[in-house]
Order: structure tokens, then sequence, then C-alpha cells
């Protein structure tokens, strides 16, 4: 059954203003999230009392010492999190899907990849560390491949995004708003149009939350772009609508291009973004991080390590009390090329006497070494998971064993990456079902002498009743879907040796000679290394007639 036709909608004056009061109320409710932002990213660059001078007055002018437990807690989980850098396996739902899910899988890593994937996942994951959570965008970029579009998959700092307050899923929000400070020479570029209605036009619709940076930035000649996002039910299906605005100057509007008004600006129906938190709050999308939980212990550090050196700085300096009328000559006294010191009277201890200082208590130091535990212990970060050996753990075995045995809070950490990184697979999938209308080229790993064969891919494998510009009718046609799993590509060298000892172990028992090869394939089933299909492929062979082991 065909759907009703339904016109372009006019996106008016009033709707626009409209949503630019909404935005304002967004950016509101969202100050306190920013201020904590930018005074987090103050302590992540060991410039925290900055951050503490404002708040007491007392300590100007005082020595500042900055030790960087904090930042070495924060670089450790750093180095957890890239060791476990994801890699997506799709998994079909339907067996007649088999095959699509199998060529999927291998063209996602290079979709990833032109994306340069892996920086903007280290990026986020830092900042997903200092302030708890990070931002995704997943969009279909039209001047990509010279015209022919392709998936773009960007950072969005939170600084630049708002949503509805009191929401918990960014999906729930009733609006969504990006916005980019943009150069206003490629504004004129993209839009030659409207250039004369730029001049006139006040962008300063909002200011956006900025960081505390060593150089100064101007932006007087740029623009504020919003990019607004928003849904509505069309044929009883949730569309997403997309406008395009500065200030209250209009871009473009979905709703008003004919080819969109209909299915909306993303087939998938959702926002393009995709937060991955760290710690959540309840009531908000976003979370809190490390920062938040140990800049305390931090604080306290810091200020013993001030008192420790001002007591240091007091007792290395010879210093004396003298009377007013000591009968010294004072320039003579303080020059110590002077071999002879002019006095007057009597040499008495009662006219000048050196200022002792008392030692600290080794109580103070203990203290302080209580609080760097205590900085450790609550950050997880204790000291095999940075490969520190204690207690006579020399063995690469047993640091390892005591590595994965202390990294239950990073695998954790890891886990909540890995649902976000399923969320931004399954968008990728939906814009390749919708967009991928042309056959496209890839260079995936392969079985071939070069280590890797050519496959071509377009959306008619995921929109089995025809072209996705005729099957947007979402409730009609059949639409392979996927599950998402995820593989880690682990990095861990103490993981990887212990498994490569334990696989030369095997192998000098003789599991892989002639009549055990099904033993082999077995054994290969439970093991993770590099080459592993390569070595399975070599074992099939020898089973039957082929090249061997």
């Amino acid at each position: 059954m065909k759907e009703k036709t339904i016109n372009p909608t006019k996106m008016t004056r009033e709707r626009i203003l409209s949503a630019l009061e909404t935005l304002r109320e967004y950016k509101k409710a969202k100050l306190a999230l920013e201020e904590r932002i930018i005074e987090d990213e103050q302590w992540w660059r060991l410039r925290h009392w900055e951050v503490l001078r404002r708040k007491k007055a007392s300590f100007q002018n005082d020595i500042e010492p900055a030790s960087a437990w904090l930042f070495n807690s924060l670089i450790n989980k750093h180095a957890d999190i890239m060791d476990s850098f994801p890699e997506p396996v799709c998994l079909p739902r339907s067996a007649d899907d088999k095959d699509t899910a199998k060529l999927i899988s291998s063209i996602l890593p290079v979709i990833l990849e032109q994306n340069d994937f892996e920086k903007t996942y280290s990026d986020n994951s830092w900042y997903k560390l200092k302030h708890g959570v990070s931002g995704y965008g997943v969009f279909w970029n039209t001047a990509k491949e010279n015209g022919l579009g392709d998936i773009d998959i960007k950072r969005i700092d939170v600084l630049n995004i708002f949503w509805q307050p009191g929401i918990t899923d960014i999906q729930d929000s009733a609006n969504l708003f990006i916005v980019n400070l943009v150069d206003r020479d490629r504004i004129y570029d993209a839009y030659p149009s409207i250039k004369k209605q730029l001049i006139k036009t006040d962008d300063k619709v909002i200011e956006l939350g900025t960081y505390i940076y060593d150089d100064a930035i101007n932006t007087d000649d740029k623009l504020l772009v919003i990019d607004w996002y928003y849904k509505k039910i069309v044929n009883g299906v949730t569309c997403l609508h997309y406008c395009k605005l500065i200030g209250d100057t209009l871009l473009y509007s979905s709703e008003e291009d004919p080819l969109y008004v209909q299915r909306g600006w993303y087939d998938h129906g959702c926002y393009p973004v995709v937060f991955d938190v760290l710690y959540p709050e309840e009531g908000t999308p976003f979370g809190f991080g490390v920062i938040a939980i140990t800049k305390n212990p931090q604080t306290y550090i810091d200020r013993m390590d001030k008192n420790l050196i001002e007591n240091m700085d007091w007792a290395t300096r010879i210093r004396y009390f003298g009377k007013k009328s000591m009968g010294i000559n004072e320039e003579d006294f303080l020059d110590l090329d002077r071999r002879i010191v002019e006095v007057e009277g009597d040499i008495s201890d009662e006219r000048l006497r050196q200022i002792t200082v008392t030692p600290f208590s080794d109580v103070y130091l203990s203290l302080k070494k209580q609080k760097i535990d205590e900085l450790k212990e609550t950050s997880a970060n204790r000291d095999f998971s940075q490969g520190s050996v204690m207690g006579g753990v020399t063995a690469a075995s047993a640091i390892a064993a005591l590595q994965e045995a202390g990294n239950k809070n990073s695998r954790d950490m890891i886990s909540s990456s890995n649902r976000a990184f399923v969320k931004i697979v399954t968008l990728v999938i939906e814009l390749l079902r919708q967009f991928y209308t042309e056959n496209r080229t890839f260079r995936i790993v392969g079985p071939s002498e070069d280590g890797y064969e050519f496959v071509t891919f377009d959306n008619s494998l995921l929109n089995v009743s025809g072209n996705a510009d005729e099957v947007f009718d979402r409730k009609l046609s059949r639409r392979p879907v996927f599950d998402i799993d995820i593989k880690a590509r682990k990095r861990n060298p103490y993981s990887r040796l212990s498994q490569n000892e334990l696989a030369k172990e095997l192998y000098s028992l003789g599991v892989f000679d002639a009549g055990n090869e099904q033993k082999a394939l077995a054994l290969l089933d439970i093991m993770d290394f590099d080459g592993i299909e390569k070595t399975r492929e070599q074992i099939r062979a020898k089973m039957t007639g082929g090249l061997g082991v």
C-alpha cells in the first residue's frame, strides 16, 4: 500500500524564533556542566592552583606545587582503553542475511579507518575520562568522495551540544542542537546567495562555553552555525528532521525539501549523536569523570607538598634574629666576599641568634602517603596496573595475572565504551542502508597472496524490497537487521606473551603433529594472537593434502 504524499512544510520565522528560544533554555540549564568541564580541563593541565586561587584568596602568591598523581591515573586508564580498541562483527538475525553480515563485517573496519576513527576514539576517551561523557556524531557528508557523499564520524565537544533538561537518553530529547563557530568565508562559499542577508544578521543567539587557552583566539570573523534536529510523527513513524540556521536566517530545512519531507533527514529516525558515559548520574544523559573523584585527594596532596616545601625552604635558608641596635654592619655581614665584618662592642649571642626550624614529623609524611594511596585506590590505578613490581613478583605471567585481577574497573569502563560503539556502528549501517545507492569498492583483508582482496557493496543487500529511495516505508519492506558483536583488538604484551608461551608448549607436546589437526583447530578456537586465521588455513590445507605447517 502506497503512502499518501506529504507536501513540503514551510519553516516559518515564528518556528525559527521559537527554536532559538528553546536553544537558550537548553543552554541555561547546562551552565553548571559547562563550568565543571572547563574547570576539570584546568586540573588535567596541572593548573588547578589557578582554580583554587579563584575560590580562596589566601592562596595568592603561595608556593604552588602540582604533582601529577591524578594525571598519572588518567593516562593509565586511557592506555587500558586503547589496549582494547574495538572492532565490529555483524551477526545476522536471519539465515538469509548470513553472507550480507559477513560482507558488512569486512567493510566496517575500512569505513572506520577512512574516518580515522582510532584517533576520534582516543580523543573521546581522554574527554570521557576527564569529564565523564564524550560525544560522537555519525553523519552523512555530501561533500565526501568528490560529491558522491560518504559517512562522517566526528567527535562532538559537549560544550557545543544542547539537549532537553531532565532526560536520561539523548534520543528522548524534544530537540537537539549542535552549535559551531565557522569561518564567515566558508559560509559564503557554501551559501553564496545569502551573503548580503548574513551581513545584517545578528548570529549571537548564545555564547558558547570556551576553555582557558594560552593563545588568543579571535572569533570576530566567525559565525555561529546551528544544526537543529527534531522529531515528528509522520504516518505513524518517527521521522527526524533537520534545520541549519545562522541566527534567525534559515540555510536549509528538510521539511521544505520534497525528498525528505515524508521520510525525514535520516531513515533511522534517531538523533545522529551517541554519548559515551563513564560514571552516570540520574536524570541526565551525562556523567562525571575520574577528575571529579580524585581532585579532592589531589588537592590535599599538593597542599601538603606546599607545606613541606615551605618548611624545607625555611629550614635550608640560614636566617637570624638581630636586635635593632645590634651594632653589626649588615652589608658586610651579608657580603660573603668580605673577610672582615665590622661590629661595635662585644660579640655576643644576645645581639644575633640563628633561627632554627623544627622539621616535620614523619607522621605528616605518612599522612601524605595515605592520601596518595587513597587517590590510587579510588581511581583503581594500583601499582600493578602500571607495570610496577613489588613483593618479589617478577615473572611476566604473574604480572599479567595480577594486572587482569586488578583491572575489573577498567574492564567495566571499556564495556560502557563498547556499548556506545555498538550504537555508533548501528548508525553507520543505517546510513549504508539509506545512502549507498551506488556500488563502492573496498579493499579488505583476504586470503589472497597479497593478503587482501577487493569487494563491491551497495545498499541493495540491506533493502531486500529494492532501492532505498523506493522502500523507506519501514512498515512494509523487509530490512535485514544485524546484531553487533565487539571484538577487542587486544594489545597487552603480557597477555600475548602468556598465550604465545602456551602455544609453544603445546607445539612441543605434539598437538600440531600429523593426525592431530582436529585437536589443533579446536585449540585455535580458544586462542587469540596475530595471524591466527592464517594458521587455521595452513592446518586445514594440511588436512586436505595441501601446504602444511
